[in-house]
């Protein structure tokens, strides 16, 4: 695939402390470029969840307007939006189906079907489900099976993964989007989003926990044998710990920020005894003199929370020390804490490293992105690419079991079109009659036409000034 084929896909992060609207497209190599960036701080969101709609919308229109004053020539119309909250939840089920046609091999839309299948599973009220991720696949007695297109079988089963939300929060994150004249193109789990950002291959293989330390949440997802084993919200995150400083302390709230970030530490141990920072008296009062080692201690306790969480739901999928040889990957803007690779290490017995973003970003960019608050953002388009693949696959393999009869071609009459049955291999079909050919054809070339016309406003927009 050319780079001029490939979509420009946006990822739009709506977090606890910020906005972050990021453009993207790949490369001939593969690598995503950065075409636009925007962020703005956000006010209407709490613990990962759109509390105040209009304050929200305020934001988003502020990192859009950002984004598209990066780059004059980018236009934004539908988005991937990261959803997070401790209203996240999921479940394992189970599903199979027999095959139509036992003779070939699987096929994507097969997978599709089956996958789709699984939104029908009942879940409580109130809930809705976000995303169904295939685990194990199993063909007749066959189990364990990664990817089971091009496998011969009769029945195709798989374990799944459902995630759902609250009805409401993803309802006020839908309003937030489309008020500020953008289309929700899909909502995306932000732990997800998050490890295909900053997880390798290796890692995938290895067996690894990604750790995103937001502002609002802290959001967890296990992989092991390459498969997504578990997810978990755990509701603290870097919010917490800057109002722990706030009351523990005695300080503004951007006080109490601007010391976790230019003094915190992850350990007491390692801040100095004799150190103190000095914040300025409010209306005339004296100024307030503030132990380093304070500081640490208070952080140092929010930190073992979010840690021995991420402890508890390791046990409770059976993924301790011995499972996991890829350790822990910190990432969010909360990682970036002095010691915290130190503390993760000695709360949970795993190796512990910092999650960056530039696995899968091309060379040359700024720093700037290259932080692991933008993991999240950078994930999620990298999830718009992987279905604008799979969508592709589909639609070639399905277009591909039409077969044109000869009352089709230039040297055929419109007379035998009539009298002449059609051979097809689509699903749940022998015949079609000529009104079907029609709409298949009508269907086949709206489509071409509108991948056609998306193609060329790429390439104006490129040649704009």
């Amino acid at each position: 695939m050319s780079q001029h084929d490939s979509p420009i896909i946006v990822g739009l992060d709506i977090g606890t402390t910020k906005i972050a609207a990021i453009a993207g497209r790949k490369n001939e190599f593969g690598k995503l470029e950065i075409l636009g960036f925007g962020r703005a701080n956000s006010n209407g969101v709490q613990h990962g969840q759109v509390l105040n709609i209009d304050q929200t919308i305020k934001a988003i229109q502020q990192a859009l307007q950002n984004c598209q004053l990066s780059n004059p020539d980018l236009e934004v119309n539908e988005v991937y939006v990261g959803i997070a909250g401790h209203h996240i939840k999921s479940l394992q089920t189970r599903g199979d189906q027999v095959r139509q046609d036992a003779e070939n091999e699987i096929q994507a839309w097969e997978i599709e079907q089956l996958i789709n299948n699984q939104r029908k599973t009942f879940i409580p009220a109130g809930d809705q489900i976000i995303d169904v991720i295939p685990q194990e696949f199993h063909v007749d007695n066959n189990q364990n099976i990664k990817d089971p297109i091009g496998v011969n079988g009769v029945k195709v089963g798989a374990n799944f993964l459902i995630l759902t939300g609250d009805r409401n929060a993803i309802r006020n994150i839908n309003r937030s989007v489309e008020r500020s004249g953008l289309i929700t193109k899909d909502l995306v789990l932000q732990p997800l989003a998050s490890a295909s950002a900053v997880m390798s291959d290796v890692d995938l293989e290895a067996g690894v926990a990604i750790l995103d330390i937001g502002g609002g949440t802290s959001d967890l997802a296990v992989f092991y044998e390459g498969i997504l084993k578990h997810t978990a919200v755990i509701p603290f995150g870097g919010e917490n710990i800057t109002n722990d400083i706030r009351m523990g302390l005695g300080v503004l709230k951007s006080q109490a920020e601007a010391m976790k970030v230019q003094f915190g530490s992850a350990l007491t141990d390692e801040a100095k005894a004799n150190a103190y920072v000095t914040i300025p008296g409010l209306k005339g009062m004296p100024a307030k003199e503030i132990s380093v080692k304070s500081l640490a201690g208070i952080i140092q306790a929010r930190m073992s929370e979010i840690l021995d969480f991420v402890t508890y739901h390791l046990k409770q999928v059976g993924m301790d020390s011995r499972m996991l040889n890829g350790g822990i990957i910190l990432t969010g803007g909360g990682s970036q804490l002095k010691h915290l690779i130190q503390l993760t290490e000695y709360i949970t017995g795993l190796n512990a490293r910092i999650g960056l973003p530039n696995e899968h970003l091309a060379p040359n960019h700024i720093d700037e992105l290259k932080k692991p608050m933008y993991s999240t953002c950078i994930g999620l388009i990298l999830k718009g690419y992987n279905d604008y693949e799979q969508n592709y696959k589909v639609f070639a393999e399905t277009f591909k079991k039409v077969e044109v009869p000869k009352s089709l071609t230039v040297a055929g009459t419109a007379n035998s079109l009539t009298s002449q049955k059609v051979e097809t291999k689509a699903p749940g079909a022998t015949t079609l009659t000529p009104e079907q050919i029609e709409n298949r054809k009508s269907k086949f070339w709206d489509r071409f036409k509108n991948n056609l016309i998306e193609i060329f406003s790429e390439e104006e927009d490129k040649l704009l000034p």
